[in-house]
């Protein structure tokens, strides 16, 4: 049973936090989602952690500012530096002590990884695992949307110039209608070969509740971020990464590059999936996310880097195919 909490910011911004397992837990697993998305996208993790580990983990998601229900916040603060911050507040208020692993889904990963550099040392005395799923140390440097680099350059000026006015619309919400004419470009743009209608529906009802100006307001943030020379300051952690080969938002390259600036991370290429591997390949996840609990749990963190080669994953089997909602998530 899940327990609810805010989390009240420096800036008065109202983090909603859902906290699962006992506070004396040896780990407490905290998810950060994607942009545009909510905590809820990781009810599939969070229901496997359950049933492996029992009272062994605790876990933790939180909507970031400006999405779910969190509350909105001044554009000047939709920065991936301000989630940065938001994350070492949020690991002092839910898990003051203790080991912490940190599990990252696109904007969430990027998250993970300012919090590392902007706060080193907290970092470094709190966090024993780290797991990057669909996401990018590189800003938008490999982003071409499975397209070529021409379109791809329209389509990101396009993009960026929507972005600028979106941004200044605060605290709203985008129109329904709107979403549902837009549901086949976002089942293209998030999903890969396949998708169950759940979570096409799942991933509109997170868009509905994010503001406008968070939707704008992170896109220059998020096309900006270059964190490899952070990553590589952490290669003694157990680490993953997973990313799907029809991903068009955050691509192979990306999760390649995470991997080579830290060695000993598993790399796990998902065929077939595109950007939503949590919804879209839960078993690789969950799989992946339980080897680096079971290393820290065992104290691998302390033992030293355990060198882990790249690994390609087979697709699960079908799940049916729908083209029901959403807007892009990252």
């Amino acid at each position: 049973m899940s327990e609810q909490q805010q989390v009240r910011l420096p800036d008065d911004v109202r983090l909603h936090v859902e906290v699962t397992g006992p506070a004396d837990a040896e780990v407490t697993v905290i998810m950060l989602h994607g942009w545009t998305l909510d905590g809820r996208a990781w009810h599939r993790q969070l229901a496997d952690l359950t049933a492996r580990f029992g009272r062994r983990v605790r876990v933790v998601t939180y909507d970031a500012r400006g999405h779910g229900r969190s509350s909105c916040m001044a554009l000047r603060t939709a920065t991936l530096a301000q989630l940065g911050d938001d994350l070492a507040a949020v690991i002092d208020a839910v898990a003051p002590t203790g080991r912490v692993v940190l599990v990252g889904h696109s904007m969430g990963g990027m998250t993970v990884m300012e919090y590392a550099h902007r706060h080193p040392e907290h970092f470094a005395a709190r966090t024993a695992g780290l797991v990057f799923v669909s996401t990018t140390a590189e800003g938008h440097t490999h982003t071409v949307y499975g397209l070529s680099p021409r379109i791809a350059r329209l389509i990101r000026i396009a993009e960026t110039t929507g972005a600028g006015v979106l941004a200044r619309c605060g605290s709203w919400r985008p129109p329904r209608a709107l979403l549902r004419a837009l549901r086949p470009s976002i089942r293209w743009m998030l999903f890969g070969d396949r998708c169950d209608p759940s979570d096409i529906r799942l991933v509109t009802s997170a868009v509905a509740r994010a503001s406008l100006r968070s939707i704008g307001g992170f896109r220059a943030s998020i096309g900006a971020q270059h964190r490899l020379e952070t990553l590589a300051e952490l290669a003694h952690l157990p680490a993953a990464a997973l990313v799907g080969d029809r991903d068009r938002l955050t691509p192979p390259p990306c999760a390649e590059s995470i991997a080579a600036a830290l060695p000993v991370t598993e790399l796990t290429v998902c065929p077939g999936a595109g950007h939503m591997l949590m919804m879209e390949r839960p078993d690789e996840v969950n799989s992946a996310l339980a080897g680096v609990l079971d290393r820290v749990l065992a104290g691998a963190s302390e033992i030293g880097p355990i060198e882990i080669g790249a690994t390609e994953i087979s697709p699960t089997e079908p799940t049916t195919t729908g083209a029901t909602e959403p807007i892009p998530a990252g």
